[in-house]
């Protein structure tokens, strides 16, 4: 039997290189870094982090390969209260990522997802139904979408709501939306998923594919938050930014905080976007993420 836990993490775990730079190589170019650093991430550990830092019990369920960086990997997930027991070893590698990191906090990412890749619809069935029993599922999708879907069914079966970063997007996202109970895009990806440039017709574009509502983060901008009952532009705080890595995924981890604590979209867009904004200030995805005293500090009144 498996303790209970809040929130179900199904995604990625990588180790990130992040490479400090002036400004990113051109074709052919060789260019220096000023800084370099290994530091645990993945979208899908990452956002696992960011929920258990605001409170909840999270456990994640993914892969990591049979080397060293598997192994660390998971220790650091542990450390940081995440229940484990569904993460499983895999043959070779781990997930990994190069970041290239510009002066301005803004970044380019490249992922050879490694283990992620093997993370397949049999190890979601594979998955104890207790793992399911849970207030909220979140999803990404470094992982196949086949998988994301497979578990966005389980999960509502059991009586799960369905938090999805359709990131990086991908085909296939056609049964996964209208199990998804909010949607986080951000700009670029929303156009990707709709053909449509403009956040708000694309927010309205995929709501009207079955979410209750959709938050596609716009950077320093905020965050739309589009309900059935209209759209607001939720603005973030003004920060110093030193690197914007695990912005998008602090934002997930305090919606599903938010969830769990059964606030309202525009609500949890102000918290998230209060979060994202604090993941900002520090370098590296996970070393940023904020706690709640962290958020409380910065202003929020919850």
């Amino acid at each position: 039997m498996l303790e209970r836990s809040q929130a179900l993490v199904v995604g990625s775990i990588n180790m990130d290189l992040v490479l400090q730079v002036g400004a990113p190589p051109r074709p052919g170019e060789t260019i220096l870094a000023s800084h370099a650093e290994l530091l645990p991430g993945g979208k899908g550990a990452n956002q696992a982090v960011a929920a258990s830092r605001l409170g909840l019990r999270v456990r994640m369920a993914g892969l990591v390969g049979d080397d060293a960086v598997g192994a660390a990997l998971r220790e650091g997930l542990a450390r940081e209260g995440v229940l484990t027991d569904t993460v499983a070893g895999a043959r070779g590698m781990s997930g990994m990522a190069a970041i290239t990191l510009m002066p301005d906090g803004e970044n380019s990412i490249t992922v050879a997802q490694g283990a992620n890749g093997e993370l397949t619809p049999a190890f979601v069935e594979g998955l104890p139904a207790e793992a399911f029993a849970c207030e909220v599922l979140i999803l990404q999708l470094e992982v196949p979408v086949a998988s994301a879907t497979l578990a966005a069914r389980r999960a509502r079966a059991a009586g799960a709501q369905v938090l999805l970063n359709p990131s990086p997007p991908c085909e296939g996202t056609g049964e996964l939306l209208p199990l998804s109970t909010w949607v986080v895009p951000n700009r670029l990806e929303a156009e990707m998923l709709t053909g449509l440039a403009d956040p708000a017709a694309a927010a309205r574009a995929v709501l009207q594919q079955g979410p209750q509502a959709v938050f596609v983060t716009l950077g320093a901008e905020g965050a739309l938050v589009a309900t059935r009952d209209g759209e607001r532009l939720v603005a973030a705080p003004e920060v110093r930014v030193v690197d914007t890595t695990g912005a998008g995924d602090a934002f997930l981890g305090a919606l599903a905080y938010a969830l769990c604590q059964g606030l309202d979209p525009f609500a949890a867009a102000s918290l998230a976007t209060l979060a994202g904004a604090a993941a900002t200030r520090r370098r590296g995805a996970q070393a940023a993420l904020p706690t709640l005293d962290g958020l409380r500090a910065l202003g929020y009144a919850g």
